[in-house]
């Protein structure tokens, strides 16, 4: 199995957090490594983190302060030993057979070429698309 960094800034995201992780903790690829960056919550989103972590070994929360979403992806990118990684929102919730279904049409070796195609299929699925690279390819940009 490929293991996956799933990354997912929080800040004030107590409405949507537990749908999000819920979402992720129950992929049916189960190989992850969840990293959740709280950054600098003012409501109960610390908390509700810290809870999932003690659940489920795969979670890390690291807790900061507030230096904006990008600071905080680009914190976990560095905390990151997955051999792909993947961001999440945390007012976003994925399909149980998302990474599944991502690591069964990925191939490196065609990975940009067929972008567009896994573009379009998420634009269906959710309201957000994010980055899903290799992670020696982020972490070489």
């Amino acid at each position: 199995m490929s293991l996956i960094s799933v990354i997912i800034p929080i800040y004030n995201d107590e409405e949507y957090l537990n749908q999000c992780l819920n979402s992720v903790v129950y992929q049916s690829h189960k190989d992850l490594e969840i990293i959740l960056i709280d950054d600098g919550s003012t409501d109960r989103s610390g908390a509700i983190a810290d809870k999932y972590a003690k659940k489920d070994d795969r979670i890390q929360v690291i807790h900061q302060r507030n230096k904006g979403a990008s600071s905080a992806r680009n914190y976990g990118l560095k905390k990151a030993k997955g051999e792909w990684i993947s961001f999440v929102d945390a007012d976003d919730y994925l399909d149980k057979e998302f990474f599944k279904t991502l690591l069964t049409k990925a191939d490196i070796e065609n990975l940009i070429e067929n972008y567009s195609i896994e573009t379009n299929y998420l634009r269906k699925q959710w309201k957000k698309t994010w980055i899903w690279l290799p992670s020696a390819v982020l972490k070489s940009l």
